[in-house]
């Protein structure tokens, strides 16, 4: 029952985000109570991983007496944490196969983290981006900020095409404090080129998380006749036979999502792939790990 619920396809039958935001990380939450792996209440105590200039004072010495890994425990009355949130709205994104559209399944993904921000009163804020940064909400924890947010999403309409040194080098200009920073995108670039873009975040000292967002058929296309297939953000064409597609096509795409999951691990980011047929829980499952540092 609680996978029919995460469903992305059964999400996208519900008219409103914010329903669908609440949906979502309800069941998620549910779902960690009957989980031996997580705890999570209302009186949230965040674990994350020593970053050199932290105090000392504040690392949880009982847990590196059992893993030799030094980690911050910080109490929900002590500080909170600072969501930032990058969606990727260039043409690329409006790619489906089916129902649901790479723009929508992120859409339900960032919402789904405003909401959980917004229950542990973590201040979140939005990019959208294409060629330029389109939309920009501050993080934020007053009063309406997650409707601010969720507007933000709902206007977000793919066009043009990607540039990723600009929404970085704008959060880089604005953002005041160390956090959380998440990245939606479909990541069509050379890897090189992202993660030189994000690395300034990183060297700040925040938490960044890459999720890859692909249509199934992009990891695994099904084509039976040649085709001509139009690139969305260039409109140039390419003739693709099935043996093209079976063969060549799925061993490039394959490299390209390891290598950039590797650079992404060596730069200290996380990757997670998304399919955009797959229960959203996994973005949910994958950020709260990374927030309670246990990867």
């Amino acid at each position: 029952m609680l996978q029919r619920f995460l469903d992305p396809l059964v999400l996208a039958q519900v008219a409103r985000l914010d329903l669908i935001a609440k949906t979502v990380v309800d069941g998620f939450v549910a779902g960690l109570h009957r989980s031996p792996d997580f705890g999570f209440s209302q009186e949230f105590a965040e674990y994350r991983s020593y970053t050199p200039g932290d105090d000392l004072r504040h690392v949880d010495w009982s847990v590196y007496a059992r893993s030799e890994r030094l980690y911050l425990k910080r109490y929900r009355g002590e500080t909170n944490s600072q969501l930032s949130v990058l969606v990727d709205a260039s043409n690329s994104m409006s790619f489906a196969s089916g129902k649901l559209s790479k723009i929508d399944y992120a859409r339900f993904a960032a919402a789904s983290l405003f909401y959980l921000a917004n229950a542990q009163r973590d201040a979140a804020g939005l990019v959208v981006f294409d060629d330029e940064v389109r939309n920009y909400v501050p993080p934020s924890t007053r009063q309406g900020q997650f409707h601010r947010l969720l507007h933000g999403i709902e206007q977000a309409e793919p066009r043009l095409r990607t540039n990723y040194s600009k929404p970085f080098q704008h959060l880089m200009e604005f953002l005041r404090r160390r956090g959380v920073v998440v990245v939606f995108s479909d990541f069509y670039e050379e890897p090189e080129t992202v993660i030189r873009s994000i690395e300034p975040l990183r060297f700040r000292g925040n938490d960044v998380v890459l999720f890859h967002v692909l249509d199934p058929r992009e990891l695994d296309p099904k084509i039976k006749d040649p085709v001509i297939l139009v690139d969305l953000e260039t409109q140039d064409s390419l003739e693709v036979t099935p043996d093209y597609a079976q063969r060549e096509y799925r061993s490039k795409i394959t490299a390209h999502c390891e290598a950039l999951r590797q650079k992404a691990k060596g730069a200290g980011m996380d990757y997670y792939l998304m399919a955009t047929d797959k229960p959203l829980d996994g973005a949910l499952h994958e950020y709260l790990s990374i927030r309670l540092g246990r990867l």
